[in-house]
């Protein structure tokens, strides 16, 4: 599959570096023996030298990992502050007696090797569920891991939070604050089990911004809702799903403390970075072929724009229909119509596109003739989008997804082994 096409923004670089792009941060990930193919990390550790500002989302599922309670606990403890992030892949500690106690003891381990407070670190953990998470691997080798912190370590982290990922997923922007060069990068895993309800999968996302924890906090949800909560891979909702973003504050710049300039300029940033990653994680979506974007124009109130989006992207039939390269335009107006929000289908209108061109396929909710040959071509792309207009307001929303092909079957029906 093509590798996504990064537009870049008056202001806005995109750089190298995901979570070390920030000053002051230094990361490593190694294969401590959880995962027992050798080639690959299962172990990751993301520092700052600086305290962080710290915010972070949640899975609303009701079954939640060990970890996400213990991160949530910490970050309570301390108002918000962190230094460090410990993450593992192939286990998810949860459903597990014991996984509030391991979750604790692996920020135990990278406080000790750090020389912070354990509740200055932030845990998560992602792989199987219900299966007991063995400590010793973590214990033998965290002083390798924190030895090996590096400010270009972090494609070894983002190596050792992939599960079924096929490609790792950075990004990084670089921008201007009050003359400060500021930068924000994150890493991101996650290619199955998502449909988040909060943000998706686990993410980790640094800056050297000064900010405050409260317009931190306002930042990452606002921007949660129109990217992560905008992604289905296959309708589940993990219970081990996290974003947090850490803000150390050594770019200089005069600390935000309100909205205005310098946080809408803050926002966009960690707006760029998370719709980067938001898309590689729906590219890179189980068994995918093909990455669906569905955009929705003119409707009532964003709200409404975005359920209608989400719901033709985590349709079935839709995503079959894509991978099958088949303009089957039937199913988007049912998805449609099944969305829980309120307009007029008789006024909706349709079309598909992709760098081969666009074929309108419905006018006023019913079909219109097109050329079956022409549709096809333009669905062959690996990426589809699908433009709809409600013709009902002014507001606009995206929701991203994939195809759902036989391997995503034949992936999930031996994950455990």
């Amino acid at each position: 599959m093509k590798t996504i096409t990064k537009t870049e923004r008056e202001g806005y670089t995109y750089v190298e570096g995901g979570v070390c792009a920030a000053r002051g941060f230094t990361a490593n990930g190694l294969n401590c023996g959880l995962n027992p193919d050798k080639k690959k990390n299962d172990v990751c550790l993301v520092y700052s030298e600086s305290v962080c500002n710290t915010a972070a989302v949640y899975t609303k599922n009701k079954v939640k990992g060990a970890p996400i309670l213990v991160t949530k606990r910490h970050l309570e403890k301390t108002g918000g502050k962190a230094k460090a992030v410990i993450a593992n892949s192939k286990n998810a500690n949860t459903c597990n007696a014991d996984g509030e106690e391991k979750a604790e003891r692996m920020a135990e381990l990278a406080a000790d090797v750090l020389g912070i407070k354990p509740e200055e670190v932030v845990v998560a953990s992602t792989g199987v569920i219900g299966q007991i998470l063995p400590i010793e691997p973590l214990e033998t080798h965290i002083k390798e891991l924190a030895a090996g912190l590096s400010s270009s370590g972090n494609a070894k982290a983002a190596n050792a939070i992939m599960t079924t990922d096929t490609v790792p997923k950075e990004a990084a922007v670089e921008f201007k604050l009050g003359g400060c060069i500021c930068r924000l990068g994150g890493m991101a895993k996650g290619s199955g089990m998502i449909h988040p309800n909060m943000a998706t999968t686990l993410n980790f996302i640094t800056s050297d911004v000064s900010i405050s924890p409260e317009m931190l906090k306002k930042a990452l949800s606002s921007v949660v809702k129109v990217t992560y909560n905008c992604l289905s891979i296959d309708g589940d909702t993990s219970t081990n799903d996290m974003v947090s973003l850490m803000a150390n504050g050594l770019a200089g710049n005069a600390e935000i403390t309100e909205e205005g300039k310098d946080y809408d300029c803050f926002r966009e940033a960690l707006y760029l970075v998370m719709e980067s990653m938001t898309k590689m994680l729906a590219k890179d979506g189980e068994g995918a072929t093909k990455l669906l974007e569905c955009s929705v124009s003119s409707a009532p109130d964003e709200d409404t724009a975005i359920l209608v989006a989400k719901s033709v992207i985590r349709s079935p039939l839709l995503k079959c229909a894509m991978f099958g390269e088949d303009a089957n335009w039937g199913r988007i107006l049912c998805a449609i119509g099944y969305a829980e929000a309120e307009f007029d289908i008789g006024k909706v209108d349709v079309w598909l596109s992709s760098a081969q061109g666009t074929v309108s396929v419905c006018k006023n909710g019913a079909g219109v003739e097109f050329s079956e040959e022409a549709a096809a071509k333009i669905l062959s792309e690996d990426e589809i989008k699908i433009e709809i207009a409600l013709n009902q307001g002014e507001a606009s929303g995206r929701a991203w997804g994939c195809d759902l092909t036989y391997d995503y079957v034949k992936i999930n029906g031996d994950y455990r082994s």
